[in-house]
């Protein structure tokens, strides 16, 4: 049985202890697209040598980011073929900035197992401290495993986002380039299903796709440079599902509207008639 709730439950998954440096926060930032304004001073905050301010998305890349092998979906209770996997949701919260170099400590639990019908969903939450023990983020994140439900677990919650019922305060377009996955995959993240036309075609897509936490990525800053004068400090949290996908050689559509302490958000593509790329987005701001 790929999926047993009753021992993924609760399951403690192996601490991971890592570094991370200017010159990594700066590449995470160039796959999101940053430097496509070279002469603005505040886009260059994101690539300054030694000193890049740092977006709170990259704790979704510092543990792994030089993997170099695919990841794999193997989890007490929990065997499921990489193929069938794709990203459900990510939540990231910041406790302070997260600075351009340092050491950390990850320790992530198997919080919840949801039965879809016909799919499974896993929810993982994390916490992370550097080394003397000081918090640096949590994260809360979700997969969705097609064709791995009917195990007779709960269906769980279903949680989602009113947007105002009035025009966005900001609109953005972002262009995802035709290389966007092959350079975030430097990242850390080597699933095939965003680099290799052929295991994307036996996944049932017509193509590699971008990964969720790229476009997650993107439009973090989008939001970040358009409301918030490119200052990544007043981000302290960032929450998304994602929605559908999105192609490599696309555009990113983000609508953003001001609330007290956050800005909700949405993204989709305009070339497939405005798709929903992301949903439910809320970004929570830091409390001056």
């Amino acid at each position: 049985m790929p999926i047993d709730p009753n021992i993924a439950v609760g399951a403690e998954l192996p601490t991971q202890e890592f570094s991370w440096t200017s010159s990594d926060v700066q590449h995470y930032h160039l796959a999101l697209g940053a430097g496509s304004r070279p002469l603005d001073e505040r886009e260059l905050r994101y690539l300054t040598d030694g000193t890049p301010q740092v977006l709170p998305t990259f704790a979704t890349v510092a543990a792994n980011f030089h993997a170099t092998e695919a990841p794999s979906v193997s989890f007490p209770g929990v065997e499921i073929d990489l193929a069938k996997v794709v990203h459900g949701s990510q939540e990231v919260t910041v406790h302070r900035p997260i600075p351009p170099e340092g050491k950390a400590r990850t320790t992530t639990r198997i919080a919840e197992v949801w039965d879809k019908g016909k799919a499974a969903v896993i929810v993982q939450e994390s916490t992370t401290t550097d080394l003397d023990g000081t918090p640096l983020w949590t994260g809360r994140s979700s997969i969705f495993a097609r064709g791995e439900g009917g195990f007779g677990g709960e269906r769980g919650p279903s949680q989602s986002i009113t947007l105002p019922d009035r025009p966005a305060d900001a609109e953005v377009d972002s262009p995802v380039l035709p290389q966007q996955a092959l350079m975030y995959r430097m990242c850390g993240d080597r699933n095939p299903l965003h680099s290799d036309p052929k295991f994307a075609s036996a996944a049932g897509f017509p193509a590699p796709i971008l990964h969720g936490l790229c476009t997650y990525g993107m439009v973090c800053k989008a939001a970040v440079d358009t409301v918030l004068d490119a200052d990544a400090s007043q981000v302290a949290g960032f929450r998304v599902r994602f929605a559908g996908v999105v192609f490599p050689g696309e555009t990113l559509h983000t609508r953003i509207w001001k609330e007290e302490g956050r800005l909700l958000i949405s993204a989709t593509v305009p070339e497939r008639d405005y798709a929903p790329a992301l949903a439910d987005v809320v970004l929570t701001l830091t409390q001056e």
